[in-house]
């Protein structure tokens, strides 16, 4: 999973600031690294490097990151690979001189990567499928461009975008959100045709002039001092001109929409909206559904407390706790300096930084019967070590309760979940999975639940994508093989394997 930023100011006003500042209100989506491309005077300004937005960029960066349209990216890494090579934005200087920053995730990255090199003798530097991606539409943009000159800047045909990246539509499977710059031109940005990745537009309008913004959330966009125009829809592509004209159109057939609900349990900040959907108020109503069903198979219930997981576990737990009638404790302190743990590669890793991450207040737990909540039951590592230390300063009972179902299924849509094998509830029943942890009971959301407490809004999908909890893959083109290739590279040793590198001569940027 990963961030991506758009902006188009007004002329003569550089976005250095409000990129950075966007990108740091996406730093949830990607710790790993980060990157920022503008363009000022005709050039490309690059800098990406491994590291979190305030690592990357400082007041002397910053002051050189010029221009009046700019992109930004905050990555982890979906296959384990933690080399600045793979930091985004990506660019090409042909044709015209592109650039791209990409959420999501190729499921036919291996034939992609086939035919840039066979049939359009394109070298890729990185095994990134953004680098794909780009490459895909600087194919498809030099096809229909052949009689278009750079001088004639002013005179772009926005059909010809379009047209390009409805080919890419046609040639790329997966979930995929993408927004970059057209040197001369302005900004494209587009969405999959299923919207498994979200997208969202918007807009200000500022001494009569408009600038605008596209980002993975809204709240990027409200936090910037931004109204928030709308979802970018399914398959649809946006281009916005350098002075600030937007242009849009469908770039694909129709297709089923399945945005990720994921975002809803785990990855979105909870000030969000996505495709209408409060990712708060989504949250309420599952710790809400959750409580229900625990009342329902356990009306005589002796819990005394309710404890969330910090921080996704706490809008379910606090819902829940109401719902249950019992009161809401904050029982655990975490160090935000250490990292997700969902996100480090390495096993050893995880569980020595759960220690490092969490720590519990003993008067919350002594004596008492808890109960914990989490957004969700990953691997199990974290759950496990967190029932430990509840009873380590005393609890009477420790309970676990999971806002989501039971994760049995890898993600192939840009979530970085472990190889099948390393879920906790890979071939186990709950009552195992319980064991494992060391709860003495152990409450999961059902999937109906989920789907149908998270389906609010004015006008809720028809269906979400699911597939970690169910299989079941909306792009209809995932096989036994593609999960075989797909545990190989996002196990813990292909993770632990891979080793960083530098990034050396950007265009007009640093490494």
């Amino acid at each position: 999973m990963c961030g991506i930023l758009g902006i188009v100011g007004r002329p003569g006003v550089h976005v250095n600031q409000i990129l950075y500042d966007g990108l740091t209100v996406l730093q949830h989506r990607g710790q790993d690294a980060a990157g920022m491309l503008t363009e000022h005077d005709g050039q490309f300004i690059l800098r990406k490097s491994n590291g979190q937005v305030a690592d990357v960029f400082d007041a002397e960066r910053m002051a050189r990151q010029l221009g009046s349209i700019g992109i930004g990216h905050v990555r982890y890494p979906t296959a384990g690979s933690s080399s600045s090579a793979e930091a985004q934005p990506f660019y090409v200087n042909s044709p015209y001189g592109l650039c791209i920053a990409h959420n999501g995730n190729l499921t036919n990255a291996d034939e992609i990567e086939v035919l840039l090199r066979d049939k359009h003798f394109r070298h890729m530097n990185t095994t990134s499928d953004s680098e794909l991606l780009l490459n895909m539409f600087a194919v498809a943009l030099h096809r229909r461009a052949r009689n278009l000159k750079i001088s004639d800047a002013a005179h772009l045909d926005v059909s010809t975008v379009f047209s390009a990246i409805r080919e890419v539509n046609e040639d790329i499977r997966g979930g995929y959100a993408c927004v970059g710059l057209i040197a001369g031109y302005g900004l494209f940005a587009f969405r999959d045709p299923h919207g498994i990745r979200p997208l969202v537009l918007g807009r200000r309008d500022v001494e009569g002039a408009s600038e605008w913004v596209v980002a993975s959330e809204s709240v990027a966009i409200t936090a910037l001092g931004f109204q928030v125009e709308r979802d970018v829809a399914p398959g649809e592509a946006i281009f916005i001109s350098a002075s600030g004209h937007l242009f849009n159109e469908m770039c694909s057939e129709p297709k089923p929409f399945a945005p990720c609900i994921f975002e809803h349990v785990y990855f979105a900040r909870p000030d969000s909206v996505i495709d209408g959907i409060s990712v708060y108020q989504a949250r309420l109503n599952q710790g809400e559904r959750l409580a229900q069903r625990i009342l329902e198979s356990w009306p005589d219930h002796d819990i005394d407390a309710v404890i969330p997981v910090p921080d996704s576990g706490r809008i379910a737990a606090l819902q829940l706790a109401s719902t249950l009638g019992v009161v809401y404790r904050e029982g655990f302190v975490k160090n935000r300096y250490v990292g997700r743990t969902f996100i480090m590669p390495g096993q050893a890793l995880r569980e020595k930084s759960v220690r490092r991450k969490l720590s519990a207040i003993s008067h919350e737990f002594e004596g008492k019967a808890v109960l914990l909540v989490d957004d969700s039951i990953v691997r199990g590592t974290t759950s496990a070590q967190i029932v430990e230390m509840a009873r380590d300063v005393g609890a009477r009972k420790v309970y676990f309760a999971s806002a989501a179902p039971p994760v049995r299924h890898p993600n192939v849509y840009g979530i970085d979940m472990p190889a099948v094998d390393e879920f906790i509830a890979n071939g186990r029943s709950i009552e195992e999975i319980n064991a494992i942890i060391g709860s003495d009971r152990l409450f999961y959301q059902t999937l109906e639940d989920l789907i149908e407490v998270t389906s609010i809004g004015s006008s809720p999908p028809e269906r979400f994508d699911a597939s970690c909890f169910n299989g079941e893959y909306v792009t209809q083109d995932i096989d036994a093989a593609y999960l075989e290739t797909l545990r190989s590279r996002r196990n813990d040793a292909a993770k632990q394997s891979s080793a960083p590198t530098e990034v050396v001569g950007l265009h007009n940027g640093e490494a």
